[in-house]
């Protein structure tokens, strides 16, 4: 698919920001596209290799964010805390599996904030978790595609599988990694269409959603859209394979934990280890992480084709000069860096940072990036000054609105993700130049990690033990504390 032209967006004179007293037809609508697994390999992250020219366009067209980051590097959890506005220390929520509304079920969440206020929402695809959503969030019941992930093969391997594991008389789940990671493979590129997948079918349909709703001039609309790649299996069209070669891809030189980093937290899920063709022995030799790159670059050109046939809809449709487009991925993903593949589940920056992009109606400086350190539970408070509804209560992000007038500003010194491992909880606070972990548990002392980005960008070395780092140790649990005291990380 050849790189989407974009519409024109309408120059405002003075502002982005929808002014907080018009009328709810008068607002901005929100195209809110979540992409899962998706770290920044991308064109317009200065990636050489990664062939993303809709995202790129899109950037273009909008506000890069270069550091934003994840409350947790895990779907659900990070999920639960863009779209409540609430760090995981509050939701309290820190796995798959509770919903929202278990821990605070009178939340008022972003797109329920949304419809609150005169807006149709409306969501398709994985936006919250699939099988773990939020009907008080959506117009009507949340929209998911019965169409396959993994592709006539895969679908193959499944059946067979499930009655290999009947004929030996054990009983399979009809969802999750028995029923379907132990058999098929971890990338694949199966000779078919777009739509003839999971993610294909969502667009399409999602486009369908978007002409009505472009349509209905007296309420703007909110539309969730969610892609599941280019999360593990990387299952895309072969067309997308076709566009790399296994050979030119590099892999990552530091395929080692970070040295001196605490065992406990040295460490990323094991997810990628179930799929059929990954070697038993769980050793990833360079030629089988090659291909598993390119499988994954693959998935990420596949949704990137996908997002550009949204935004080609959009600017083609009455609501293109008045939506603000907003892309996300849950959180990062390494792909052999400190020999984890396919994976997140940890406290580390290539787990934590994110892609973050927004395309406003009137925007000043197109095509800018930030470097401003921004959380995603600031998404939902922008979002709503941007469109000009009330501001939330409760939410525990600070709008990155003014970023919008001035990419050079600064909206917070530093941000915070949590992961719960080894018995600990830990919270990470990425400042300007240092990573810096604290690690709390019952009755024991904090155990810390501290990470120098601006002479170990990669987090290779844990220097929190260096005596020189003393006095800088102090400071940043003092200012951890001062945020999220110590005695409310223990008794989480």
């Amino acid at each position: 698919m050849r790189p989407i032209r974009f519409a024109t967006v309408a120059m405002a004179a003075a502002s982005c920001l929808a002014p907080a007293s018009a009328p709810a037809a008068d607002r901005p609508n929100v195209l809110f596209i979540a992409v899962d697994d998706m770290r920044p390999q991308l064109g317009c992250y200065g990636d050489p290799l990664a062939k993303t020219p809709n995202m790129d366009r899109l950037a273009s067209r909008g506000l890069l964010f270069n550091r934003a980051y994840c409350q947790q590097a895990l779907c659900s959890p990070s999920r639960i805390s863009l779209l409540s506005g609430r760090y995981p220390l509050t939701t309290r929520i820190y796995s798959i599996g509770p919903f929202l509304r278990e821990t605070m079920p009178d939340i008022v969440t972003l797109p329920q904030h949304f419809k609150n206020n005169g807006y149709f929402t409306r969501s398709l695809g994985k936006v919250y978790h699939v099988g773990i959503d939020d009907p008080q969030s959506w117009s009507i019941p949340a929209w998911h595609s019965k169409i396959s992930r993994v592709g006539p093969r895969g679908d193959e391997m499944i059946k067979r599988y499930r009655a290999m594991m009947k004929d030996a008389g054990n009983e399979l789940p009809k969802k999750g990694k028995g029923a379907a990671n132990f058999a098929v493979p971890a990338f694949d590129n199966p000779e078919v269409g777009d739509d003839d997948l999971l993610d294909g079918d969502t667009t399409k349909n999602a486009i369908e959603s978007l002409k009505e709703l472009a349509d209905k001039k007296d309420q703007p609309f909110f539309l969730g859209v969610g892609y599941a790649n280019p999360h593990v299996p990387w299952v895309a069209p072969k067309k997308y394979w076709d566009l790399y070669r296994s050979a030119d891809i590099p892999l990552p030189d530091n395929r080692y934990v970070p040295h001196r980093a605490p065992e406990f937290a040295a460490k990323s899920g094991q997810d990628f280890m179930w799929y059929s063709n990954v070697p038993r022995d769980k050793v990833i030799t360079d030629e089988f992480g090659r291909e598993c790159l390119h499988g994954y670059l693959a998935a990420i050109s596949y949704v990137d084709a996908l997002v550009g046939r949204l935004i080609e809809a959009l600017d083609a449709s009455p609501a293109a000069k008045n939506t603000v487009v907003i892309l996300w991925s849950d959180h990062g993903y390494y792909m052999g860096e400190h020999n984890w593949w396919g994976s997140k589940h940890n406290n580390y920056e290539g787990a934590t940072r994110a892609v973050l992009m927004i395309a406003t109606p009137g925007q000043k400086h197109p095509g800018s990036k930030t470097d401003a350190l921004t959380d995603f539970v600031d998404i939902y408070p922008s979002l709503a000054e941007i469109c000009g509804l009330p501001k939330p209560e409760g939410t525990q992000g600070r709008s990155f609105a003014p970023l919008l007038d001035d990419p050079r500003a600064t909206i917070k010194d530093c941000a915070f993700s949590f992961y719960p491992m080894g018995g600990h909880l830990g919270v990470a606070m990425r400042t300007d130049r240092w990573r810096f972990v604290e690690w709390t548990k019952a009755d024991e002392e904090p155990v810390h990690e501290l990470y120098d980005h601006q002479n170990d960008p990669e987090e290779n070395e844990n220097v929190a033990d260096d005596p020189r780092n003393a006095a800088l140790i102090k400071e940043l649990s003092a200012k951890l504390s001062g945020r999220f005291p110590l005695e409310s990380r223990r008794g989480r």
